[in-house]
């Protein structure tokens, strides 16, 4: 009983900790604050209101950012935007049009077949993706498992580097310098066995 007293005591103490955060934010709109002046506030009024110490404001924010409350402009520096927020709750599937995607793939991964039944987590994915305008609807949704929805989210990292490999692959090439011309050329192998960002295309 003390420990599940405890539980939601901490519970209790971590949505406190959020909401005053977002009280901060709410009250600096569409302005960008920097990190320490967010700490400052927040660890001051959750002692003045609680009596205890806010002890990870950092990890708060974070988390705010992660969940798609809080724009991170740049290292440091956050933006709290109404009309940011309520666009990024449009894009998001409701649990309704999820379970309704999951279902149409039979609660299976679209790529490898895998699914609950073998114990994997599964995500609801935009076929087109949301920063190219794709809506959150059953006929833009697929169903993915945790590990191909992160090597999707991840190809657009790679895109550039392999992008960045031509370009040095063709410099090396008109240069003349074979030590690395051979090393481009082992990078950008490496992509194509693993049908990685086929669509930028690669001439020897």
């Amino acid at each position: 009983m003390r420990a599940l007293k405890q539980s939601k005591d901490n519970k209790a103490s971590d949505i406190v900790q959020s909401e005053l955060l977002m009280e901060f934010f709410k009250k600096n709109p569409n302005r960008d604050v920097p990190h320490p002046e967010v700490v400052d506030w927040v660890t001051a009024e959750y002692l003045k209101r609680t009596g205890k110490v806010f002890r990870d404001p950092d990890r708060g924010i974070r988390k705010l950012h992660q969940t798609g409350y809080l724009q991170k402009i740049k290292k440091g520096v956050y933006r709290y935007s109404p009309d940011y927020v309520k666009t990024r709750g449009l894009d998001d599937f409701s649990p309704s049009v999820r379970e309704a995607i999951f279902k149409k793939d039979n609660y299976k991964c679209v790529l490898c077949g895998r699914g609950r039944n073998e114990g994997f987590e599964l995500h609801a994915d935009h076929v087109k993706s949301k920063d190219f305008g794709g809506e959150a609807t059953l006929e833009n949704g697929q169903t993915l498992c945790s590990q191909h929805n992160f090597l999707k989210k991840n190809f657009k990292q790679t895109e550039t580097g392999k992008r960045f490999f031509i370009r040095l692959y063709e410099v090396a090439k008109k240069e003349k310098n074979h030590e690395l011309q051979n090393f481009c050329a082992q990078v950008l192998d490496v992509f194509e066995r693993n049908n990685i960002n086929g669509h930028i295309i690669w001439k020897r």
